[in-house]
């Protein structure tokens, strides 16, 4: 691997965009067995690449380039006040545990949140395959972030973790506890795992500022944004574009 990319890289087909139907999709995918592992991933993760189950890909679409990765500096991460709230609605009785190792209980809550939150999308209907080859990787050291709600699981944060860096890779939770802003909870729960390990970024995958359900990428502050291959700060007081 050179200072920018890889030596070896594929270009996907084109297929249309699960996030902005009126555009086509088209993926770098990286074909260097070398770079399959926590420490080159992690340079590949600042060059705005990602991963999907064991491949690792980067948007590289022929007319959009809305796709911009989007990661929060850790150290100086500072919960704003509504993001306080929602963590201290989490009383004695939740509890957030970090796993090492996949449970039992993982994939009928996986099951229960494509089906219930996602059915008009491309992951559903859901089956353990598609879980596994999306979200779990042979070469990549695995964290689980989960919150239990007395003895019930009621979210995993599937997180990589990597020398520098954690990034999140997907969250599934049980739809019946969505008031309490779940989504939110769990990115706050990584951010203070990284802090504790002393890794100064947590990646958060793309954000697409026309799609509404990814704007929330950007209310984790202080972060960055990569735009044309520059790692550039987020001003969270910019006027957020309309859906």
């Amino acid at each position: 691997m050179n200072e920018h990319f890889p030596s070896k890289i594929g270009l996907s087909q084109q297929f249309s965009c699960s996030y902005l139907p009126e555009q086509k999709e088209q993926l770098l995918v990286i074909l260097d067995p070398n770079c399959y592992s926590p420490d080159r991933f992690e340079q590949l993760l600042a060059l705005g690449f990602r991963r999907s189950g064991d491949q690792i890909y980067r948007p590289h679409c022929p007319a959009c380039s809305a796709c911009q990765s989007v990661r929060v500096l850790t150290q100086e991460f500072k919960p704003s006040r509504s993001q306080k709230r929602k963590r201290n609605k989490l009383k004695q009785d939740y509890q957030l545990i970090i796993s090492h190792q996949e449970r039992p209980e993982y994939y009928p809550l996986y099951e229960k949140y494509i089906s219930l939150r996602h059915s008009d999308g491309s992951m559903y209907p859901p089956n353990r395959l598609q879980y596994e080859s999306f979200l779990f990787c042979r070469w990549m050291n695995i964290v689980f972030i989960e919150l239990w709600h007395k003895d019930k699981l009621i979210a995993v944060a599937v997180t990589d973790s990597m020398p520098y860096s954690l990034s999140a890779i997907y969250t599934f939770f049980d739809p019946e506890y969505e008031s309490l802003s779940i989504g939110t909870i769990m990115i706050m729960a990584q951010l203070e795992q990284a802090a504790k390990q002393n890794k100064p970024y947590l990646y958060l995958g793309y954000q697409i500022d026309e799609c509404k359900k990814m704007r929330y990428k950007t209310q984790f502050v202080p972060a960055q944004k990569l735009v044309k291959d520059i790692w550039q700060n987020i001003d969270p007081d910019a006027p957020q574009p309309c859906a």
